[in-house]
């Protein structure tokens, strides 16, 4: 359907959006790369939220050699006025004679409608070309589109045996070096980083970005039904954190306040944090991607909900024991038919260790 010169532009448009991966939340990554007889004229890719869109960019880089070019885009142009004007009318301004789009915006507000508008100005239009990968790219933000909540990513390292700590609650390092860096990668393209109050209390984690090039910190979460939260803990320093609470203490609520942290009350019928309440409540506030580094209690607690989109697991090279702790908490199962089903997306092997990325079946 599509010639190899497409696949090929829309390639590198692809690699031009990855360029936002860490910057660009709330708003989609996003490349856009302009042919005109062949040749590249113009490229660009959405830098950060609130700045010029991609499209704008690339525009701006042709300057009238875009009149009669081909833009090749990795998300639908935008037809709606938000922070920035819509990228369908600057296209049209322009003068392109051709839009292809790797895939549609999820977005309600533009839905098709961007295609439509450039159809409209007798602008040759296309959707389809790289479609999965693009939707990878920004997995979390048609997650919150489509879903109303954001795409969860839970992380854990273990050992050959599926142990993450030893009983005493000891569990640094399991995995290597180069393992935790990866790991701070794929924290740093998330918009929020999330664990629980046992995590806090055995590891006092700072549960930010270290040891990779961002700008941007994401909004750290703390899971803590009780306000047992220390006031000397190290995840209060550094950037927003947000303390999700079943049971709220008031004279401990204001000096946490008075520290800079928000706290948000989500009780269930049990008296714990109601996760699935508080995933709503992340998209609202623009979160497409969480990363969870919980304990057992918390990732079980997640799997049981159902709220696990993927599994980023480390496994390191060694053995630590039948009594150590596992990766989840969860009911015993009678039946092996009960069983959650994974698919293994990708293995690699990072440093000594082995990463392994999995979805839910």
């Amino acid at each position: 359907m599509f010639p190899a010169a497409d696949h090929a532009f829309m390639a590198q448009a692809l690699r031009l959006a990855e360029r936002g991966l860490f910057s660009t939340s709330p708003n989609p990554r996003v490349g856009c790369v302009l042919v005109k007889g062949g040749v590249v004229v113009g490229e660009g890719w959405h830098e950060r939220a609130g700045e010029a869109h991609a499209e704008v960019h690339a525009l701006g880089a042709a300057g009238t050699a875009a009149r009669g070019a081909t833009a090749y885009v990795t998300l639908e142009p935008c037809c709606h006025y938000g922070r920035t004007p819509p990228c369908a009318d600057a296209l049209i301004a322009a003068g392109v004679a051709r839009v292809v789009a790797a895939m549609a915006d999820p977005n309600p507000q533009v839905a098709g409608h961007g295609l439509e508008k450039l159809r409209a100005a007798g602008i040759d239009t296309a959707c389809g070309l790289l479609e999965a990968q693009a939707r990878e790219l920004n997995i979390g933000f048609v997650s919150r589109m489509q879903r109303g909540r954001p795409w969860l990513r839970l992380k854990a390292a273990a050992s050959l045996d599926g142990k993450t700590a030893l009983n005493n609650g000891q569990s640094q390092w399991i995995t290597g070096a180069e393992a935790r860096l990866d790991g701070h990668r794929w924290r740093a393209r998330a918009c929020a980083i999330f664990t629980g109050i046992g995590t806090i209390k055995s590891d006092d984690p700072q549960l930010n970005v270290r040891g990779v090039d961002t700008e941007r910190q994401p909004l750290k979460i703390v899971v803590d039904s009780r306000m047992e939260l220390p006031l000397t803990a190290r995840v209060i320093e550094g950037a927003p954190l947000l303390l999700a609470v079943a049971q709220e203490n008031v004279s401990k609520a204001a000096e946490l306040q008075a520290r800079g942290v928000e706290i948000i009350r989500l009780p269930n019928a049990e008296g714990k944090v109601d996760l699935n309440l508080l995933l709503q409540e992340l998209a609202k506030r623009g979160i497409n991607e969480v990363h969870a580094e919980g304990g057992a209690g918390l990732n079980g607690a997640l799997l049981q909900a159902g709220l696990v989109d993927e599994v980023l697991l480390y496994l390191a090279p060694c053995l630590i024991g039948n009594a150590a702790q596992g990766l989840f908490q969860s009911q015993e199962l009678s039946n092996l038919d009960e069983k959650c089903a994974l698919k293994v997306m990708d293995i690699r092997q990072i440093g000594e260790d082995i990463r392994v990325v999995a979805r839910f079946v």
